[in-house]
């Protein structure tokens, strides 16, 4: 293949949309996660416990999206060392640096609040030890997965390059693979912090490597719209919907019964459910960005492009805002207010998370260093496209 048709691949927009609900998801399971414990007398506890167990869809998108882009991105392009090299110099400065000075941040707001007298020397072990296994605060789990995908990312795309049969495999191949490991650290291994490492979201990064890689092919499906439509792409998208949503209703019940009632479940069957919810959820979740994306070109689709645009670093620094958020309680028994206070937290992670992000990438030369590299907007690419300013990859 020619080099220039290979590197020249259509944009893909709708996907900052995609991120926009992911990161919306994971402040929504954030920010109720005191509300389901201190709720459960409310008659609104169905409500809290919905929000924090329907809306957990948000890292395994994130993941989805990561393959899916750097296998639209790379996989037609011929595998140099130069571009290997260009890989990695990406990730180490726009992930790898941001996510070792919120490490940093984190430990030391820990330190200072609930470790004062805690030695120099225990200091800076502990510090090192949570910095490699992402535990520096509880949210950076996600960044630890990430760098291990990004390790993982130039094997796979030799593999799949060396033997092309793979490719259409590799939804089984990620299915096998995280089960397997599912049920060996069930019974074997019991791996601590198992949601820290990469085999518990392998499939996500193999259907994120099915989809980049065939989504040319995949395109008239993955978009629903009028145009698109035949007899059997509409069933085929009413049954993923009706699928989705049952297995996430069910995620959600199985939840509910547990911690209101305390019923007992196999610890199977909340991975089943909880693989099941979000894993239909990421096709799901492609699909209706494409449709909020054509529908609501004003208004919506650029406010949630912008949020996705910018998701990465509202992750980074949003439980520092539920945390001092969570330092003012109510002091009232009034269960209006109690419930308002509750979305408060979402509305501050959200809203503070967004202003400090924005902000520091308007005014500071080196944003990248604290919050990534913030792709542009549909509306500033227009802009630039118009003044022939050259965009940045």
């Amino acid at each position: 293949m020619n080099k220039s048709i290979a590197t020249q691949r259509e944009r893909l927009p709708e996907l900052q949309l995609v991120r926009a609900f992911a990161i919306i998801g994971v402040l929504s399971v954030h920010s109720t996660s005191y509300a389901v414990s201190a709720m459960k007398e409310s008659q609104y506890f169905f409500l809290y416990n919905f929000m924090n167990i329907f809306m957990k869809y948000g890292t395994p998108t994130f993941i989805f999206l990561s393959s899916l882009v750097l296998f639209y991105n790379y996989y037609s392009q011929p595998m140099t060392r130069q571009r290997i090299g260009g890989f990695y110099k990406k990730r180490l400065l726009y992930i790898i640096i941001p996510y070792t000075l919120f490490s940093i941040f984190y430990f030391g707001l820990l330190h200072f609040l609930y470790y004062p007298d805690r030695s120099l020397a225990d200091t800076v072990e502990s510090f090192f030890t949570k910095l490699v296994t992402g535990k520096a605060y509880t949210h950076l789990y996600f960044v630890f997965i990430s760098i291990q995908f990004y390790v993982l990312f130039p094997l796979a795309w030799w593999l799949f390059k060396k033997v092309p049969q793979l490719t259409k495999w590799a939804i089984p191949i990620g299915l096998a693979i995280q089960w397997a490991f599912v049920f060996l650290n069930k019974y074997y291994w019991q791996v601590p912090n198992k949601g820290s490492w990469a085999l518990t979201y392998i499939a996500y990064f193999m259907l994120g490597a099915f989809v980049g890689i065939y989504y040319p092919k995949l395109k008239a499906w993955l978009v629903v719209s009028r145009s698109n439509a035949t007899p059997v792409r509409t069933v085929s998208w009413i049954l993923l919907w009706l699928s989705w949503a049952a297995c996430g209703l069910g995620h959600v019940y199985i939840y509910y019964t547990n911690r209101l009632y305390g019923t007992a479940y196999n610890s199977t069957l909340y991975e089943l459910m909880w693989n099941a919810h979000t894993y239909l959820g990421a096709i799901v979740l492609l699909q209706l960005a494409s449709i909020v994306y054509r529908i609501f070109k004003r208004g919506l689709t650029p406010a949630l492009e912008r949020l996705g645009a910018v998701s990465f670093g509202i992750y980074l620094i949003h439980p520092f805002f539920l945390l001092v958020y969570r330092k003012f309680p109510l002091s009232t028994g009034n269960s209006v207010l109690t419930h308002a206070w509750y979305a408060g937290g979402f509305l501050a992670a959200l809203f503070c998370s967004w202003l400090v992000v924005e902000l520091t990438v308007r005014y500071l030369p080196a944003s990248w260093l604290v919050f990534g590299n913030v792709p542009k907007t549909e509306k500033s690419r227009r802009r630039q496209e118009q003044q022939g300013v050259p965009l940045s990859r």
